[in-house]
């Protein structure tokens, strides 16, 4: 079985999980935008935050990339991110059941976007529970799921 670790990302991580980020995300964006690599570069740029984003380790290897915000009423599951040599191995399915059980715990909710065009983490979202609540973004290109079923309408 192997060992599962996080670790606190450094400014020296930035290119791994450019490149990361590539290889898990790359397919997605081309089919909805194109990949540009220099506008890619420039996004990642922008949003990478050292110690706010852990690196997934595998039995000591660098495998993939964990964002979460914890706010008053909710965890927010930002991104997670595996390179594909370390996907369906249950790894980022254990990592979001784990935090299931810390958002039950402390009576929050766990929420989440992702890009409608990734069936696969669509699919595993919804085995583990998650519900969709809502769809965002040009053309609702991005979905709201969350640990909170969606509330029936009034109407």
């Amino acid at each position: 079985m192997s060992v599962i670790g996080l670790r606190a990302t450094t400014a020296a991580d930035e290119e791994y999980c450019f490149q990361l980020h590539k290889a898990a995300m790359g397919a997605y964006v081309t089919q909805i935008w194109g990949w540009d690599e220099d506008d890619q570069r420039v996004l990642h740029t922008r949003v990478f935050a050292p110690g706010r984003w852990q690196i997934i380790t595998v039995d000591g290897a660098d495998a993939g990339m964990l964002h979460v915000e914890h706010g008053p009423a909710e965890i927010y599951l930002g991104r997670i991110e595996l390179h594909p040599d370390f996907q369906a191995r249950g790894i980022g399915g254990g990592l979001i059941q784990e935090l299931l059980r810390q958002a039950r715990r402390q009576g929050r909710d766990l929420t989440l976007d992702v890009l409608a065009v990734n069936r696969r983490a669509l699919a595993l979202y919804r085995r583990l529970g998650l519900h969709e609540v809502g769809r965002h973004g040009e053309n609702n290109i991005k979905i709201r799921m969350s640990s909170r079923p969606p509330r029936p309408d009034a109407g």
